[in-house]
């Protein structure tokens, strides 16, 4: 076991000074380090150039896949829409054959037989009415004569009967 400080060799120990001295740069030294800085510097900004290239052509792509998935739920929704607007045509197709199913006069009768309980007319319940071919209607000319007579107060139209007016 050692003791701290002290020494088991015949030989002193060597001092470390606290500061170290300045040495004058040499030239060929000072020269290859700038053409370092100057070669690390070059280096380094294709470093940049290269992280800048990379990032771009991610955020071109991250670009292109959203538009991509864009352009998929608008195309899953126009198929939607393809399919409802299929299967209301012929939901109206279906409509239309039912109207017409309703307006046929073979499917009126069988109606009104089953849900009303009606029947064909027999001979004995047909009844036959004569109108006269008299003309009924009345032309608009007739009818200002008439008014302008029921105008006329009773005397007036005494007296134009009278003189035959």
């Amino acid at each position: 076991m050692a003791r701290a400080g002290y020494q088991y060799e015949t030989s002193p120990r060597k001092l470390q000074p606290s500061y170290r001295p300045k040495k004058k740069p040499d030239l060929r030294v000072l020269e290859t380090r700038k053409q370092k800085n100057k070669a690390s510097g070059v280096e380094r900004k294709k470093q940049i150039r290269m992280a800048l290239s990379i990032v771009g052509i991610f955020a071109v792509l991250l670009t292109i896949s959203y538009r991509n998935s864009q352009i998929n739920e608008k195309f899953n929704k126009v198929q939607s829409l393809k399919r409802e607007i299929s299967s209301l045509q012929k939901e109206n197709e279906q409509t239309k054959v039912n109207i017409e199913n309703n307006l046929n006069s073979n499917y009126v009768e069988q109606q009104a037989k089953d849900k009303l309980g009606m029947k064909k007319l027999t001979n004995k319940q047909t009844v036959y009415i004569n109108l006269p071919k008299k003309d009924y209607v009345e032309s608009p000319y007739e009818k200002v004569l008439i008014e302008e007579e029921e105008e006329k107060g009773w005397f007036e139209q005494f007296w134009s009967s009278l003189l035959g007016n």
